[in-house]
């Protein structure tokens, strides 16, 4: 099937980050606007409480079932921005190294910051997307 995104990369920029510096999907896609995943279990607690790689993974988890109930898939997401409650950088890269590893090859563009609170008791993560699908 074929897919609505396309990385684009420049040879301009520093080759440091782990991600394409933007991204383009066509005029006759379908975008979706993911509510930021959460590290949130089925019974509303919070996952890997204390831990930020595990609360990424189970953030990780929960985006793509909601990416499947929107039709979409990791490949077709466009953009991402990775919120760790942390002022720490290790533990941003922590969090980030969990969500770099899931998408692979896809090194869609995305934003690492740290902010000083999330929504739920005891959440260190979250991550929202953007995707792009053509149906």
């Amino acid at each position: 099937m074929p897919r609505a995104v396309t990385l684009i990369r420049s040879s301009s920029l520093s080759d440091v980050a782990q991600y394409a510096y933007a991204a383009t999907a066509p005029s006759n896609s379908r975008l979706i606007f993911l509510a930021g995943a959460c590290p949130l279990n089925a019974d509303g607690t919070t996952a890997g409480t204390g831990d930020y790689s595990a609360q990424a993974a189970k953030a990780m988890e929960n985006m793509l079932l909601a990416l499947e109930a929107a039709g979409a898939s990791l490949q077709d997401v466009i953009f991402t921005r990775v919120l760790v409650a942390s002022t720490e950088r290790t533990h941003l890269v922590e969090a980030w190294n969990v969500v770099r590893s899931a998408f692979g090859d896809h090194d869609v563009p995305s934003t690492l910051m740290g902010v000083t609170a999330l929504g739920y008791e005891d959440q260190l993560v979250k991550i929202e997307a953007t995707a792009a699908v053509l149906d």
